[in-house]
């Protein structure tokens, strides 16, 4: 099993996905245990001086100027009980994960001051498998902080957690993993909560599902090709150097290697836009995620803090680094070239699948007359991709002014994060059609002979479903190769 060692840089999304969805261990570098000694060394010295800081000090939000004395640890948990306002249904596992461990890889930078003792029980909670039920509605990108009280308090043993799939009283899971709860000194809260962790980390898992989707897409507009007939001379090396934009070289190299070796034969003089334009629309599609990835993995390797402790210059300070409109934005982009990759899918399936085109027979089907053949999927994928419209309208921008106008501006990046993940997923089952689609027009092309990138495809998709001989439920094969795509074992 992979271990993932923390120094304060160098973390990237597949380092959260091994986490998040494949249990990878986490441990703290040899030197972070002194780099975090000497931040809380710095915090403390600062805080003694009489410097007001913020949230350990000071009140937090409208109550900035309400001086914090006496006990300031108690104030911390104060902190921490009093933000947990999220609601909903709870973040699913993976998600939760991925947060805890993004909160631990961003306060291993440095900059947060957090007590060691607090850092090292959210890495011993992440590797016994104690996940706080963290619900997921509450934070508008200002910093996730509502949604990340469940962890603060999960620490402290208050809450609610899931252990191995049963939901508990946090005390008594801690209790159950060997663990006991921890106390918090001064700040250690807000380090806790004063966070973007749910939308970055969710954010990495995107982007990687999206990378994944990306590859079958590719898969898919290759076999397209080549059951429709469809001249592949706009893939030609020198035409996409010609007006070279962004990643349309690359992905016109993808859709060449894929294409490789395949037979000569007739071929249209020109293809419709969805599919002569392919290199370009799936090109503007892999720039996004590669904007969405270095977003992500700026956040990662990044102090987000508020108030940053910069242990080398002995100072705290007031910052905004925990406000993530980089990261909305490259998830709004992300968004819109998504929903245009999909609209290309979906306008290929309808190619594929309608009157009959280039010899195809009408609808895909092999008996005619009366047979609705692929036709009536038509449908089901408009559905999917009015769905990936509706879900591509940017967010943010929607927000109020909250706490007496002190914080007048958020980014709603967990919800940009959130609703890029759920298109993600409605892709793959355009995907998913095209393939199916497409694998039939192949069978239906007598002595086609397919390229050996093209043949392995369509080998894999007729491993899951079988050429349509007469009218069936497609749907339900529709599902099927789309839970094969899900997998993580999907290759061709």
């Amino acid at each position: 099993m992979k271990t993932v060692v923390l120094s304060g840089s160098g973390v990237t999304v597949e380092d959260v996905v091994a986490v998040a969805r494949h249990g990878a261990k986490v441990e703290a570098g040899p030197a972070l245990a002194g780099k975090l000694e000497e931040a809380r060394r710095v915090l403390d010295r600062v805080a003694a001086s009489g410097q007001k800081i913020y949230g350990l000090n000071t009140g937090l939000g409208a109550n900035l100027g309400t001086e914090i004395s006496g006990d300031a640890a108690a104030f911390q948990r104060q902190l921490v009980e009093g933000r947990s306002g999220a609601v909903g249904e709870p973040l699913p596992a993976e998600i939760v994960r991925a947060t805890m461990f993004t909160r631990a890889a961003t306060l291993a930078v440095g900059g947060s001051g957090i007590s060691p003792h607090v850092f090292s029980a959210l890495l011993a909670a992440l590797d016994a498998g104690v996940h706080p039920v963290m619900p997921s509605l509450g934070s508008i990108g200002a910093s996730d902080l509502l949604v990340m009280t469940a962890l603060a308090r999960l620490l402290i043993g208050e809450g609610e957690a899931d252990l191995s799939g049963e939901r508990l009283p946090a005390g008594e899971a801690l209790r159950r993993a060997g663990l006991k709860p921890v106390a918090l000194a001064p700040k250690d809260g807000l380090s806790l909560v004063s966070s973007s962790a749910v939308s970055v980390g969710q954010g990495a898992l995107a982007v990687a599902d999206g990378l994944a989707v990306f590859t079958q897409q590719q898969q898919a507009g290759a076999l397209t090709i080549e059951g429709i007939g469809a001249n592949s001379n706009s893939l030609d090396v020198r035409s996409q150097a010609a007006r070279p934009a962004f990643g349309q070289e690359q992905a016109a190299e993808g859709l060449r290697a894929l294409l490789a070796g395949e037979a000569p034969g007739p071929r249209t003089l020109q293809a419709p836009l969805s599919i002569r334009c392919m290199a370009s629309i799936h090109g503007a599609l892999l720039h996004a995620i590669g904007q969405a990835r270095q977003a992500v993995e700026i956040e990662l390797n990044s102090a987000a803090d508020n108030p940053l402790v910069l242990a080398r210059d002995g100072v705290v300070l007031s910052t905004g680094n925990f406000h993530t409109a980089a990261l909305a934005l490259a998830f709004e982009g992300l968004g819109l070239a998504m929903a245009q990759a999909a609209a290309a899918s979906a306008a290929r399936f309808v190619q594929l699948t309608g009157p009959g085109r280039n010899g195809l027979p009408k609808y895909l089907s092999p008996v005619g007359g009366a047979s609705a053949g692929f036709v009536p999927l038509q449908k089901a994928v408009s559905a999917i991709l009015a769905a990936i419209r509706h879900k591509a309208n940017p967010v943010v921008l929607d927000f109020l002014p909250v706490s007496e106008g002190v914080e007048d501006h958020a980014t709603q990046a967990p919800l940009a994060v959130a609703k890029c993940a759920d298109m993600v997923a409605l892709w793959r089952r355009l995907v998913a059609f095209e393939l199916m689609a497409a694998a039939q027009a192949v069978d239906l092309r007598d002595g086609l002979r397919l390229a050996p990138g093209t043949a392995a495809v369509h080998a894999r998709v007729c491993g899951v479903v079988r050429p349509l001989h007469e009218d069936r439920p497609l749907g339900e094969d529709a599902d099927r190769l789309y839970d094969a795509l899900s997998s993580g074992k999907w290759q061709a």
